[in-house]
């Protein structure tokens, strides 16, 4: 199979509202043709640096500009942060990824402390990813350098929902970043949140997006929206999770090589909602009690789905 980067539209729009089987069974056979169908990656998040965020995300809880639940914390230090990556590989995390409440990363101290985590995280030969808000060009070079294997930044919705949910960085901002990681040689991780009030078309749009990107993204995150008290999307309508299926399953679709996460909100879903979702072409999931401030499923609930449904975390990134 062609991997392709001139989706249009028109296109996607079409796969997205194909029947659900349908839909499904296309999804099934991209994945069998560049993954194993039992197999799916385990990833730990930790926030390293917690609330206070200057951006406006109105999803956030660590925005600044909201009264939340989360207190602001100053960045861990390395021997914390190294002795949590020990732990996530000893409970079968291949990818360990390392998220800072920065709108963008300082030359200085604090860069030179993340640096040496990603080099100590490297050196337990994990796949290592950072989320640091925007990057230039020589910071993206100085994180492959330390040997940083992904970075992530979602684009989070279409280009044209984006104003309604941030005000403080542009969607050029998030692409100058994307190009400036490509670059360096870093393998890039970006996804969205569905469940912020977007529509069919955004959730459409925000795949179009990622699916023109040449290559694609290595690793596609879909995220849940998880309402944190204090924010403006608080009180947002609750998703259906069959939204999440058949977006991850057209993602499926268009990225056939990349990782596609199923990443924030499983709490919020039923075991069989989270079981449609390996089947519609997700291999990756996020593991530990909470991704960065969010509540997520313990380990002992991933290892008896795990089990129930026959399936094995992958062995080896």
């Amino acid at each position: 199979m062609n991997l392709r980067h001139d989706w249009t539209r028109d296109e996607i729009r079409a796969i997205y509202r194909l029947p659900l089987p349908e839909l499904i069974f296309r999804a099934q056979l991209s994945h069998r043709e560049f993954h194993r169908a039992d197999e799916v990656q385990m990833c730990r998040l930790l926030s390293i640096k917690t609330g206070g965020c200057p951006e406006d995300c109105a999803y956030c809880s660590q925005s600044a500009h909201y009264k939340t639940h989360v207190e602001r914390e100053p960045l861990m230090n390395p021997g914390e942060v190294l002795a949590a990556a020990r732990n996530a590989k000893s409970e079968g995390a291949t990818r360990f990824c390392m998220g800072a409440a920065w709108r963008q990363v300082n030359d200085g101290k604090e860069f030179d402390s993340v640096l040496e985590m990603v080099r100590g995280v490297a050196a337990l030969d994990m796949e290592v990813c950072c989320t640091l808000g925007m990057l230039t060009e020589s910071q993206a070079q100085e994180l492959k350098n330390a040997g940083l294997t992904a970075y992530n930044h979602n684009l989070d919705t279409s280009p044209e929902f984006y104003g309604d949910i941030i005000s403080t960085r542009t969607y050029e901002d998030r692409l100058r970043t994307i190009g400036y990681v490509r670059k360096a040689g870093i393998t890039v991780c970006s996804g969205g949140i569905l469940g912020m009030g977007e529509t069919d078309e955004d959730r459409i749009g925000l795949l179009e997006q990622l699916a023109r990107l040449d290559p694609h993204p290595e690793s596609v995150p879909i995220n849940m929206l998880v309402r944190s008290e204090g924010t403006p999307l608080a009180n947002a309508e609750e998703l259906d999770p069959l939204i999440m299926v058949r977006t991850i399953a057209t993602a499926r679709i268009l990225m056939p090589a990349s990782m596609v996460r199923l990443a924030a909100g499983r709490r919020q879903m039923s075991p069989e909602a989270v079981a449609l979702c390996f089947v519609a072409g997700a291999n990756s999931i996020f593991t530990g009690e909470k991704l960065l401030t969010t509540p997520n499923p313990g380990a002992d609930d991933d290892t008896r789905l795990f089990e129930t449904l026959g399936m094995r975390a992958l062995q080896h990134a």
